[in-house]
């Protein structure tokens, strides 16, 4: 006998708001980094995420807002990895290497991912250029930090008009590795962080030890 409170309906598995989103947010990234914001539909989004396309708006309102809600989740999740791979007590080259190693893993197991933050955000206009600007400046500030711990002890701790510009470019060498990455994809995350390592490490080592290049020197 069917119990009337049930109508003889299935009921509704109810989540909590947060597994919802991130269930919405995962699908959302699947399908944005494999079409493209222009191309993604709403409508695959919540056939891939398995829930009604009025709960996908409700939860994360448009395309566009569930598509900045993407960057910025993405942008997270990174700097966050990044962050506690680095632990403080390692040598200042430890920390260099286990924050590279980290990011070229991440992008890896995340090629979706990174698609949305980078080469999708890239080149989509306004709102998402300013939300990748901003989560490149996150990242930029995070290990601008880093530099600034790596040279406490030495002879010429670096202040922050130096630890940010060198922070920039080493996050503007690590998205132009990525990309050419993946075109030659036979390449480890490993071998990849060891490339982009040797390039700074060689250079940035000096400056921890206290010495620096001038002019005739």
């Amino acid at each position: 006998m069917v119990d009337p409170q049930d109508n003889g309906r299935p009921r509704s598995r109810r989540l909590p708001r947060a597994v919802r989103e991130r269930q919405i947010l995962d699908a959302a990234v699947e399908v944005f980094g494999t079409r493209g914001f222009h191309t993604a539909s709403m409508d695959e989004i919540s056939e891939v995420a398995g829930i009604s396309k009025p709960m996908l708006y409700a939860y994360l309102g448009a395309k566009d807002e569930l598509f900045v809600a993407c960057i910025r989740r993405e942008a997270t999740r990174l700097i966050e990895a990044i962050s506690v791979a680095v632990e403080t007590g390692l040598s200042p080259a430890e920390q260099l290497w286990r924050g590279l190693r980290v990011f070229f893993e991440y992008v890896q197991r995340n090629q979706a991912g990174w698609a949305v933050l980078h080469r999708q955000a890239n080149v989509q206009g306004e709102p998402f250029v300013t939300e990748l600007a901003e989560s490149q400046e996150r990242a930029t500030a995070v290990i601008a930090v880093l530099l600034a711990q790596a040279t406490e002890g030495s002879a010429q701790p670096m202040q922050p008009e130096q630890t940010e510009p060198f922070a920039a470019a080493l996050v503007g060498a690590g998205e132009a590795l990525v990309e050419w990455w993946f075109h030659h994809p036979a390449h480890t995350a490993d071998g990849m962080a060891m490339r982009l390592m040797n390039m700074v490490w060689m250079g940035f080592g000096d400056l921890v030890e206290g010495r620096s290049w001038t002019p005739g020197s």
